[in-house]
């Protein structure tokens, strides 16, 4: 004897391709049970992901085997509905129709009286004396009702005109409606082992594809500059081919493995070549592991117990109040809202949770590219902190918004530098104040001499750090030397010849910068690149 489960969603785990799926239902065993059915899953479900559980010990779960079932079928209540509306807009086209033919009618007759008028007079044997005051006055009035008419026959075939749109897509729908629709789904057909008489809650678990969540951040800077305030939101989307509708949500970073294969290692080569150094800004590649070593239980959720549990106290802001686990580089969100989400792709963002993280801000100004400052925010991801996995932050200063950047993982405890635009607190000014070229040769070699001055001035109301970088031009030829020959204040030239300076401001302070750098090269030699 087989019976049909009736099961609905409870739970449901996205990861960043797919979905684990958690269905419950109760069924009322007589004892004469073989076969359990649950039917209409989605042709997305991942076959080897399933997993089933019984809520009766001395319940025996023999097997499990998948059946694919094509369903014809017709919405005809949805058909029925759709039919009289059809109707009822028919009807109201006719009667528009009817209304402007009459209207026609009656604007033809104001159209003719005048002209009606005119003929009577001039057949008339007596014709009386031209009146003109009631001339003026039929005129008058064909001019007015003439317009009149006019104007709600315009109206009424713009009616008709829209009643017609209106009826050629429900007709269009209609049409669907009346084609039967072949629907594919699941079937799942559990053995049983038992003459249990009684109430069985059965579990049902798989992973289905085409579902999907990203993070997205928005952060906020404070007035002070003193804090950022971070929204953690999750947009997700899915087309499984089953709608979620008010269940407990769940995001997580892992990758689910299918099927109970123990991974092979894979073979580990070495070998030896001459010693060489290697080449500047090269590193040796780590070795990497097969990914499936490392990745969790198949399709499984950690237990609690498992997991480093870190409960955030929600702020005033936070719309849903969520649960963050995280066990190694795993994290789960416990969404405790319950959500709906159908399956059309359409993507849903949901807060997961807000909070307030310490931040040093600094100022870069740059005054070879430009005379404005930008704000860099160095945050610290506390010890007892979330990790931020890889999203897009809309990042926003007093309110307005100032643009996107792109979030790296940030582990707890790890600091990550984020720019927050231009900010016109600061002015920054740059002069050429030396330009001297020594045409005698020293050493058998022209030389070059430039110096340039900066001053950056605080025009806001607090201290501010600022980080001034200028560069020097890099020779390319060992026959041209480049040489820094006065700094002020003093600082060290890179092997890149960048030049910097950190300095704090107090309100409405200025400071100057001064730098002294020499160009020498043989007199044959004319040196490209250095217009200045």
């Amino acid at each position: 004897m087989r019976k049909t489960v009736d099961t609905r969603i409870c739970q449901v785990t996205v990861y960043e391709q797919q979905a684990l799926i958690t269905r419950r239902g109760v069924v009322q065993l007589t004892g004469e049970e073989q076969e359990l059915v649950i039917a209409q899953l989605p042709v997305t479900l991942l076959e080897e992901s399933i997993r089933l559980k019984s809520s009766k010990t001395n319940v025996g779960l023999l097997g499990v085997k998948i059946e694919r079932t094509q369903d014809t079928k017709q919405d005809s209540q949805e058909l029925t509905v759709l039919t009289q509306k059809i109707g009822q807009l028919d009807e109201k086209k006719r009667h528009s129709q009817d209304l402007i033919t009459l209207l026609n009618l009656k604007r033809n007759f104001v159209k003719n009286l005048s002209s009606q008028y005119m003929e009577r007079l001039t057949r008339s044997h007596n014709p009386e004396p031209l009146d003109l005051d009631k001339i003026k006055d039929l005129m008058s009035f064909v001019d007015q009702q003439y317009s009149d008419l006019s104007g709600e026959i315009a109206q009424q075939e713009l009616e008709f005109r829209q009643l017609e749109k209106h009826l050629q897509i429900l007709r269009g729908q209609q049409q669907q409606l009346a084609t039967p629709r072949t629907n594919e789904s699941v079937k799942v057909i559990v053995t049983l082992e038992s003459s249990v008489v009684g109430e069985l809650e059965l579990e049902v678990s798989y992973i289905v594809e085409q579902a999907s969540w990203i993070p997205l951040y928005d952060l906020r800077l404070s007035a002070t500059n003193q804090k950022i305030h971070l929204s953690y939101l999750a947009q997700v989307k899915q087309s499984s081919g089953e709608n979620w509708q008010s269940v407990a949500l769940r995001l997580s970073n892992a990758k689910p493995v299918l099927g109970i294969t123990l991974p092979a290692l894979p073979s580990w080569y070495i070998n030896g070549q001459e010693a060489s150094s290697p080449k500047q800004g090269e590193e040796s590649s780590p070795m990497v592991l097969d990914q499936a070593i490392t990745m969790p239980y198949p399709g499984t959720i950690i237990a609690p117990e498992a997991l480093v549990g870190i409960e955030l106290k929600p702020s005033t802001a936070q719309e849903v109040s969520t649960e963050v686990s995280q066990q190694g580089s795993i994290v789960n969100f416990e969404v405790s809202n319950l959500l709906q989400i159908n399956s059309d792709n359409t993507t849903h963002t949901t807060k997961i949770f807000t909070q307030d993280y310490p931040c040093r801000t600094e100022y870069i100004a740059i005054p070879q590219l430009t005379n404005l400052a930008y704000l860099q925010a160095t945050i610290a991801n506390p010890l007892n902190g979330v990790t931020l996995l890889p999203g897009q932050v809309n990042i926003f200063r007093d309110n307005t918004f100032v643009g996107t950047a792109q979030l790296q993982k940030i582990a707890p405890g790890q600091e990550f530098t984020l720019n927050l635009g231009i900010d016109e607190g600061l002015q920054v000014e740059r002069n050429l104040v030396e330009r001297q070229v020594n045409e005698e040769l020293v050493d058998n070699q022209y030389r070059i001499t430039y110096a340039y001055r900066i001053v950056i001035t605080n025009l806001r109301d607090d201290e501010v750090k600022v980080r001034v970088i200028e560069q020097l031009p890099i020779s390319l030829n060992e026959q041209i030397k480049v040489h820094l020959t006065h700094s002020e204040p003093q600082t060290p030239i890179s092997e890149k010849g960048v030049l910097g300076w950190s300095t704090t401001l107090l309100p409405k302070a200025k400071q100057q910068f001064y730098y002294q750098f020499t160009v020498e090269y043989p007199p044959e030699f004319k040196v490209i690149g250095l217009d200045i």
